[in-house]
């Protein structure tokens, strides 16, 4: 049956919400396929609102990817702000795509793509608005399946009772073997309803589906055991790995919004996976090994992208871009493409060990010259042994120096609290860095204007990480260290008024702590703070710690586990995690003894400029690292 579009009614609601042009859909490179062409039918969801989730990669190239399979359509959904939610609900809008504006409830699977487990009550607001149950076992073959990808997919157990099922790692070549499955069932007649689905699913081995897994605890509240209750069922389910990234060179034709968003750019992921071994970074963890797009490719991307987008500025992207192998030709064979147009190059957070002049140059050669941002993360030379960040304060300012030297004038320093081990000192030492930034600069250029500005946020231990054992740091500590931080740098004449500083308190760190390290038991905690009015956690606006605390002690009630046992609690070796049975790629043994190293201060080098150290990712994955120089060059692209 045709599903027909529902913005004829909701177009006369739209002057009585704040900002209506966000509900309307027709951005450039959208697509609105017909219907009744395709077998298989997408809608993908970043729970988020429309300015944070429309530059969102991983959608908008599951969403281009989708769209190129002949028989299948993808559309786009976003959560909607609270104003909108009120009129949906009084006028019986349900949730819709942005794109054909169709209900999400008709589409066969609703994908939601979890950057953040702060996302998780929006999950929750769609789900209810779209008229589909919120938990799994009350939906019916009429329900589209309710699919988690994201790195927050890589723990989804507080959300399992919500989730029809998972994907871990990349999405590219596992939503086209999910779409197939789908067309073939359906074709079929769809044989056994939706337990058959979900059953072909998860024998593939590729998508974890939590209901055919059963937990047990032991009397103190740790989990016993998670075993499959199915015949045919994996016991680990593995994360996703696309080796040729240059076969996937996407988004093709990005996005272009039509209200502001927070990156307004044409972003190419120059390399996906890190190997650096900063041990508070699941990120770099869960997407090993390290694989690097070609030169040719990115230059192809960036003309590419450029031309379908009207873009004036392109952000080259992965975890650490500077660490491409060829990024020095990237960068002059780019800004030799585009010097003299209006085209800007940015590269996001740069290592300091990593940063040259050179190259900074070759980004700036636009006219455009931005403050730079260096990530520390310890303040002190110990918490960065022990978090193996390998850059010592002495390496930091030889690097503004030579910045400040050549033009520059503004520097972000990037650090965390709460991390394992960290002391009062450690903390008050990101000052006397931050003040010798600002000497450093003003030895430089014999001026005054020097700025650096601190941006500090909470450390919340990750699943699949080294710290996923460690007990995060209560709120108190936290807020006291950070006001400590304050007045040692507001109380300074000399260097206070050059420094800027910026940090988030302790609280949402510690609701963040509870879902990424939570089991199925945290999901009665998230309906209860969803029913309570829970919306948009990651905005400070919308956050509510006393809501989420009452929550929770009213959810674990009957449990023997509390809001602390989640997070400020330091786990043993021997304790089964709520993840153990979704694989990374990572020894839990390897992950084990870089935690013990951390406590002791020891460092681990880079593996792909020195011998392998083991973490299991290659040799289980059946992968290896891939990295150049090739050689390439840029062209045989045109010269503007």
């Amino acid at each position: 049956m045709p599903v027909e579009s529902i913005f004829p009614r909701l177009e006369p609601l739209l002057p009585r919400v704040q900002k209506p042009i966000q509900y309307v859909g027709g951005e450039l490179n959208s697509q609105v396929k017909d219907w009744d062409s395709a077998q298989v039918r997408w809608a993908l969801m970043y729970p988020d609102a429309y300015e944070v989730g429309l530059p969102n990669q991983g959608v908008q190239i599951l969403y281009e990817i989708l769209n190129e399979r002949e028989g299948t359509l993808a559309e786009r959904t976003y959560s909607v702000w609270p104003d909108m939610e009120q009129v949906m609900r009084d006028n019986g809008i349900p949730q819709f795509t942005v794109d054909g504006h169709r209900p999400v409830a008709a589409f066969d699977v609703f994908g939601v793509s979890f950057s953040t487990e702060l996302g998780y009550t929006n999950l929750l607001t769609a789900l209810d608005l779209a008229g589909i149950p919120l938990e799994a076992a009350d939906r019916t073959d009429e329900h589209p399946i309710v699919l988690a990808g994201g790195h927050a997919a890589f723990n989804p157990e507080p959300i399992a009772d919500f989730l029809d099922a998972a994907v871990l790692g990349d999405g590219e070549e596992i939503a086209l073997a999910i779409t197939e499955v789908i067309r073939e069932w359906k074709a079929e007649g769809a044989p056994g309803g939706r337990d058959e689905l979900l059953l072909r699913l998860a024998a593939s081995g590729g998508v974890y589906v939590p209901r055919f897994y059963d937990v047990t605890y032991l009397p103190d509240g740790r989990i016993q055991r998670v075993a499959p209750n199915r015949h045919g069922v994996p016991w680990r389910v593995a994360k996703h790995t696309v080796m040729d990234l240059d076969a996937w060179p996407y988004p093709k034709k990005p996005l272009v919004p039509l209200a502001e968003t927070v990156h307004e750019r044409f972003s190419v992921e120059i390399f996906r996976g890190c190997t650096r071994g900063c041990r508070f970074c699941q990120a770099g963890m869960i997407t090993r090994p390290v694989r690097e797009r070609s030169i040719t490719t990115i230059g192809e991307m960036v003309e590419t992208g450029l031309k379908e987008s009207g873009f004036q500025e392109v952000g080259l992207l992965s975890l650490s871009s500077a660490d491409h192998s060829e990024i020095g030709d990237v960068a002059k064979g780019l800004a030799d493409q585009y010097e003299g147009t209006n085209t800007s190059l940015s590269l996001p957070s740069t290592r300091v060990d990593a940063f040259n002049i050179t190259l900074a140059n070759e980004f700036s050669r636009g006219g455009r010259r931005s403050g730079l941002t260096f990530a520390p993360e310890g303040g002190s030379e110990r918490m960065r042994r022990v978090i193996n960040k390998m850059v010592s304060e002495d390496d930091l300012i030889r690097t503004v120096t030579t910045a400040y030297e050549n033009g520059w004038r503004q520097v972000k320093l990037y650090f965390m609290c709460g991390l394992p081990t960290e002391e009062d000192e450690d903390v008050l030492a990101i000052a006397g860095m931050a003040k010798r930034v600002i000497q450093a600069g003003r030895d430089a250029t014999g001026r005054r204007d020097i700025r650096c500005t601190v941006s500090i946020g909470g450390f919340v231990p990750k699943p699949h990480t080294p710290f996923q054992w460690a007990a995060q740091c209560d709120h108190e500590t936290v807020d006291r260290r950070l006001k400590a931080l304050k007045d040692a740098l507001r109380g300074d004449k000399e260097y206070g008024r050059a420094i800027g500083l910026r940090y988030h308190d302790g609280q949402p760190s510690v609701i963040e702590g509870l879902l990424s390290r939570g089991d199925r038991r945290v999901g009665k905690v998230i309906r209860a703070v969803w029913e309570d009015g829970g919306r948009f956690d990651g905005w400070t606006e919308h956050f509510s710690y006393e809501r989420w605390t009452a929550c929770a002690a009213k959810g674990l009630a009957d449990e023997p586990v509390d809001l602390d046992w989640y997070t400020v609690r330091e786990r043993e070796e021997v304790e089964v995690l709520p993840w153990d049975h979704l694989d990374a790629g990572l020894d839990r043994e390897w992950l084990w003894q870089d935690w013990q190293e951390a406590v002791d201060g020891t460092e681990v080098e880079d593996c792909r400029w020195t011998p392998c150290y083991d973490c299991g990712v290659c040799p289980t994955m059946g992968t290896e690292i891939q990295i150049g120089p090739t050689g390439r060059k840029l062209l045989p692209l045109n010269v503007v």
